[in-house]
């Protein structure tokens, strides 16, 4: 084949540093949501969704054929922090937690990711973080041990 194609969705989580509910206003995780939706752009990784609460992030997109996981990652969180530094309001201090999850998406749930994505703040008022990804990561059938799962 003399084309490369490639159609991989990605769904990527992660954390404030220490779980700390840094972003805690709407109207500063709506501009963070843009920001890294624009990042994700600029690393032609494009997003479809970005949501999430005081403490974590949801990011669904679609992953470049030229861009490994965690150069993206480490791109969208180097790019933020030092973003959200500048925003003042106690965030000068401002860090994500080191690492992450990250799944692959069939496109027949891209739909289904999108809504749970954007109904974030109704399904933080009933589910904890923690509980939260612990059900993500037994639903892949990941393997975790608690002792290096929070930092």
């Amino acid at each position: 084949m003399p084309q490369s194609l490639v159609q991989l969705y990605t769904h990527i989580i992660f954390s404030t540093k220490h779980r700390q509910p840094l972003l805690t206003t709407s109207a500063l995780r709506n501009e963070l949501h843009r920001y890294l939706g624009g990042a994700c752009r600029n690393l032609g990784c494009p997003s479809i969704a970005v949501g999430g609460v005081e403490d974590h992030i949801h990011i669904l997109s679609r992953l470049s054929k030229t861009v490994a996981i965690a150069d993206l990652i480490r791109e969208l969180k180097r790019d933020s922090s030092k973003w959200l530094k500048k925003k003042g309001n106690g965030l000068a201090r401002f860090g994500w937690q080191d690492g992450y999850a990250a799944f692959s998406i069939s496109p027949a749930h891209v739909d289904a990711l999108v809504k749970y994505i954007q109904n974030q703040e109704a399904h933080h008022r009933k589910t904890s973080f923690q509980d939260e990804l612990r059900r993500i990561l037994r639903k892949y059938g990941l393997e975790f041990d608690e002792r290096y799962l929070w930092d």
